[in-house]
Order: structure tokens, then sequence, then C-alpha cells
């Protein structure tokens, strides 16, 4: 976790974790969690992740980014959890969170997949409000993420972005 935070830019959450093991001798509960919420994901138990994070929330407990981006890149792989994945994504952003290219341009893929206009209007309100919050895009970052993907996807994602950013 702590190698994924810092890759990610957000050494200072793996400097916080790893300050709170080696003096407390004591794991944050935010590991715990995270680790729940990765096996439940690694076995096909998207619900199950969901109702574990859920209870992190209830319990108090703050998702760090690694914690937000396992869940979110797993929730966008099936498009019956994309505005699961949507949510978690602004609640990370009204957190001061800056998640990656490979997890924004994954939720915006997974409304693209979807390959309907509701959904990409949503998609599209989705990019303007990320915009808002202090998102720019990088087309040469999603470029890199949609590398192999079939290209009517790819042009539907960045028409999606670009579409905002022209207004």
């Amino acid at each position: 976790m702590c190698q994924a935070l810092i890759e990610d830019g957000n050494a200072d959450q793996a400097v916080e974790i790893h300050h709170t093991i080696v003096k407390m001798r004591n794991w944050p509960i935010v590991l715990f969690y995270t680790c729940v919420i990765e096996a439940y994901l690694k076995f096909g138990k998207t619900k199950g992740a969901l109702e574990t994070y859920r209870g992190m929330l209830d319990a108090g407990v703050a998702p760090n980014s690694y914690t937000y981006t396992v869940l979110i890149n797993d929730l966008t792989a099936d498009p019956n959890f994309s505005r699961d994945a949507k949510k978690c994504l602004l609640e990370m952003m009204d957190k001061g969170m800056r998640p990656n290219a490979a997890t924004c341009t994954a939720v915006i893929e997974s409304f693209a997949k979807q390959e309907d206009e509701a959904s990409e209007e949503e998609c599209k309100e989705l990019v303007e409000v990320m915009v808002g919050k202090g998102f720019v895009p990088n087309a040469k970052a999603m470029r890199e993420v949609l590398k192999g993907r079939p290209t009517p996807l790819v042009k539907r994602v960045m028409t999606i972005v670009l579409s905002n950013l022209k207004g």
C-alpha cells in the first residue's frame, strides 16, 4: 500500500502510515479495511467490498487514496457499479485527494462502454464536476491508459473529455 501511495504522488499518506506502524507498533485500521476490500474484490465479491467500504465510513475510518483507487478501479469493471465508482471518485476529490490518470480514465471509460446517450451525458457532467474540483485532463496519460482498447471506445472517452473542455 505504501509503495502504491508513493507512486501516485501521495508520499505524505505513506509516511503517515509508516510512522503510525513504527511509533505505535500498531497497524492503522484503514489498512485492515483496505485488505478486506481487496480480498472481496479479488474473489469477485463487489457487493461485499462496497459493504465493507460503507462499514468503514460508518465506523469513522477515513479511506486513503489507495483504498479509493483499489475500489474505484474494480467497480469500473462492471457497468452495474459505474455510479458507485463515480460516487467514490467524487468523494475522493472532495477530500482533497488527487486520483491518478488511470483511476479517472477508468471511471470515464466505464460510462463510455455503456454506449448510450444517457450514460454519455452523465459522464460529460461528471467530467465537468471533476474539472471544477481541479481535475486537469491529460490526453497523453489517458491514451496510455487506454492503449490496446478498441478504437471506438477510445474515441468515445476522448470525445467525452474534450467536449467538456470546448465549452
